[in-house]
């Protein structure tokens, strides 16, 4: 396949994918072989493809030398990073399955959805993230014009110079210049008292239902996969209910193990998994060295009873 034939998002920011990796998710599971029985799995990461600071390849490697057996990359929202991904996996000799981070929203609650072992060629997750990337634009210059409008200017035009990406600009891009330019001390600290709900530079967005993303997911043969649900401001009856319906429109696994769980998070989320009959996953979020809960691959094992989601994509 040429370029050329390959669908148009495809071809924007970080340019066309080598239709040997994208034409099926079973290429990626062809690297699986190399670990049966991963001991060390970490299907939660981010590189700067969107916003995390190290590249796809150099994520990989990081990963292996922190002795990840198998790894996803789960880019916010964008696949352009999944080939280099891929390639610098097997070079490092780990297993890869291919990732993306989808943003949705819940009853106004805004929750992470990830998707794993799936074509990243195929048209509905191709076209329904694309129409997510075009969206963030329109946020980011809002949110802009919301921090002028609070004495601060500049703020979109700085946050482009830590994009690299240039179809995909996030709240984090925005909180490293804010601290750049001694707004906070920290990235923490921004998020904190400008970049959420309620807060001077928090802007409401559209952005996808939970049963279209899952939907892109799916129909791409991939596994849907709630991010680090500890994060979310619910209460634990919304909780379930956004877990039933999640498993209602063919939601598989949720994350019991991520960067930002505590201790009685994993306990909480067993249990969930447990009585919904969910997989489970275990991911670390990782964005960097300087920026992250914790570094690839360190992370507790899943309690031993719960099924682990890469029994699903291997």
């Amino acid at each position: 396949m040429k370029a050329s034939d390959q669908p148009a998002a495809l071809q924007q920011g970080f340019g066309a994918l080598p239709a040997f990796v994208i034409t099926s998710r079973f290429v990626f599971r062809a690297h699986l072989r190399l670990s049966v029985n991963p001991a060390n799995f970490d299907f939660h990461s981010h590189s700067s493809v969107s916003d995390g600071f190290l590249s796809p390849d150099t994520v990989a490697q990081r990963a292996a030398a922190n002795g990840v057996d198998l790894w996803a990359l789960t880019d916010h929202d964008d696949l352009g990073g999944l080939t280099v991904a891929a390639q610098a996996a097997e070079e490092a000799g780990i297993g890869f399955v291919s990732g993306v981070e989808i943003s949705i929203e819940w009853e106004n609650t805004p929750i992470h959805i990830v998707g794993l072992g799936f074509d990243a060629q195929h048209p509905d997750i191709v076209q329904g993230l694309a129409g997510l990337r075009a969206g963030r634009l329109e946020r980011a210059r809002r949110m802009g014009e919301a921090l002028a409008a609070k004495g601060i200017p500049g703020v979109y035009e700085g946050a482009l110079g830590y994009v690299t990406n240039p179809n995909l600009i996030s709240r984090a891009h925005f909180a490293r210049y804010l601290v750049s330019i001694g707004i906070a001390k920290d990235v923490s600290g921004v998020f904190q008292y400008y970049l959420t709900p309620g807060k001077p530079g928090y802007v409401d967005h559209r952005w996808a239902g939970l049963e279209d993303a899952v939907s892109w997911i799916k129909a791409a043969g991939g596994v849907a996969v709630v991010a680090h649900p500890g994060r979310y401001k619910m209460s634990g009856g919304e909780m379930r209910r956004f877990l039933a319906q999640f498993k209602d429109v063919g939601g598989a696994a949720i994350e019991v193990i991520s960067g930002s769980h505590s201790p009685d998070h994993v306990l909480h989320f067993a249990r969930l998994a447990r009585h919904f009959g969910f997989h489970a996953s275990r991911g670390s979020d990782f964005h960097g060295p300087e920026e992250s809960y914790v570094d690839l691959g360190r992370l507790p094992q899943l309690p031993p009873d719960l099924k682990p989601v890469w029994r699903l994509v291997c």
